[in-house]
């Protein structure tokens, strides 16, 4: 599966458009990860256990986009957009989203 950010693949003629293709994730904070966290912030730097659980909450999201791309018979996506939100306290929402489309091969 191609997937691209810019309104077309370069390179690739669009054949037809399947449309809107989605794939989320809610992600909560580990207790564990949490109480490093709390620590970290004491003297600064990178959350690496957030940096970590967040990239594999948006993996997650790109995977279900890509599931519901392929059941529509697509094999690209364009337009891709990553975007998060709070849905609770110490949770977050990822979510993927695009256009699914079928290009030439």
């Amino acid at each position: 599966m191609i997937i691209v950010t810019t309104e077309t693949v370069p390179g690739k003629v669009t054949k037809e458009y399947k449309g809107f293709v989605r794939g989320s994730t809610v992600q909560s904070k580990h207790i564990g990860k949490d109480i490093m966290a709390g620590l970290k912030t004491i003297v600064g730097g990178e959350l690496k256990e957030y940096t970590e659980m967040m990239e594999e909450a948006r993996q997650k999201a790109i995977g279900r986009m890509v599931d519901d791309a392929k059941a529509k018979g697509a094999n690209a996506i364009v337009c891709m957009r990553l975007e998060s939100s709070a849905v609770m306290q110490n949770a977050s929402e990822i979510i993927a989203y695009g256009t699914a489309v079928t290009i030439e091969e």
